[in-house]
């Protein structure tokens, strides 16, 4: 079991094991469709998730990322090149984020792809997950397949959540 020691900008002093292989052994229900690096090189939260590279994940994974040089997101940096986020304050206010992962669900599966396991957090933010699906089915009922103009901002949203929505 590797340990891992967090002292980032978003998160200082907080210590997590990692006690399975990076990228398996994920809960049955929880198959996501895009790992964390594929989510960073598509363009999620308009290169605004991150101010800088954390040190607790592969670098490679950040290699063709963009941040955004504003300090807010930039939908340009965006796959669909539209906004679909909300502030973290917004998800704060909502009790969406809990102490283990102050930057929400993304920095959870970060964690848990990386082998973090935080059984009732895990389940959770599953439920989470599998709850945001509805927003596929939305896209099929009201898109032709392969329409990428189609609902760009419910697709953007759906890279967030690790559905390949370039796919529908």
């Amino acid at each position: 079991m590797k340990k891992v020691q967090v002292d980032e900008e978003y998160q200082k002093g907080y210590e997590y094991r990692l006690t399975e292989p990076v990228g398996k052994n994920f809960g049955e229900e929880f198959t996501p469709e895009l790992t964390p690096k594929q989510m960073l090189s598509l363009g999620v939260f308009g290169g605004n998730y991150f101010s800088e590279t954390p040190s607790e994940f592969p670098k490679d994974w950040f290699e063709s990322v963009r941040y955004s040089k504003t300090g807010h997101g930039d939908k340009s940096l965006n796959y669909y090149r539209v906004n679909a986020s909300q502030p973290l304050e917004v998800w704060q206010q909502k009790g969406w984020i809990y102490p283990e992962d102050p930057k929400g669900w993304f920095l959870w599966y970060f964690r848990y792809y990386m082998g973090r396991r935080i059984p009732e957090e895990d389940k959770r933010q599953i439920k989470r997950w599998k709850n945001f699906k509805r927003h596929v089915s939305q896209v099929k009922k009201y898109c032709t397949p392969g329409d990428v103009n189609c609902r760009p901002r419910q697709r953007q949203a759906l890279l967030h959540w690790a559905y390949d929505s370039r796919n529908l």
